[in-house]
């Protein structure tokens, strides 16, 4: 579906569930996300991906290595439906930790922005995460994506006293995004 030098972004297979579940069950990963996801759980997510990707068109697809074909995580597009990025094209990443650091985040985040601005009409694409979330920030930076301090939030979702509930917002404009 969309294809980087190293990466390909593609549709949700159900062979994707048990290597998914693996990352979403490793402690790295889920430290600034939430708790650990078993397979019961996993399988919901891959399922409401599906379901996304039907309604919308775009999703968090399955994020492939090319050199050996392995899923190494998710990337791509939704709808946001937390804070400021309700209703807004948002985008999203989540990769296992041996491939931290290799670029591969940044590389599939670039592949789904020029993806987005190609195909959706919205005039920028939204990032969240949580405060402490440094690395995804560190993408966000790299995309040339731009921090509203202003539009921090609480997320609705996550219980009162959660260290991952303060969250932050990031946009990047289609102006900016033609114009790098």
């Amino acid at each position: 579906m969309i294809d980087t030098d190293r990466l390909s972004m593609r549709a949700w297979r159900d062979a994707d569930i048990v290597p998914f579940q693996a990352i979403c069950s490793d402690p790295r990963v889920m430290a600034t996300l939430g708790p650990p996801l078993d397979l019961a759980a996993t399988e919901a997510l891959v399922d409401r991906m599906r379901g996304i990707e039907a309604e919308h068109g775009h999703c968090f697809w399955a994020l492939e290595r090319k050199q050996d074909a392995r899923l190494i995580g998710w990337c791509g597009l939704i709808r946001g439906n937390a804070g400021p990025v309700a209703n807004k094209a948002e985008i999203g990443w989540r990769l296992a930790s041996d491939c931290w650091g290799l670029g591969y985040a940044s590389e599939a985040a670039r592949g789904a922005v020029a993806w987005g601005f190609a195909n959706l009409p919205d005039d920028a694409i939204w990032a969240i995460t949580s405060q402490g979330n440094d690395r995804s920030r560190a993408v966000m930076g790299r995309l040339g994506m731009r921090y509203h301090a202003d539009l921090d939030f609480d997320h609705p979702k996550l219980a009162e006293g959660d260290p991952l509930r303060p969250h932050v917002a990031y946009s990047l404009s289609r102006l900016t995004w033609e114009t790098a």
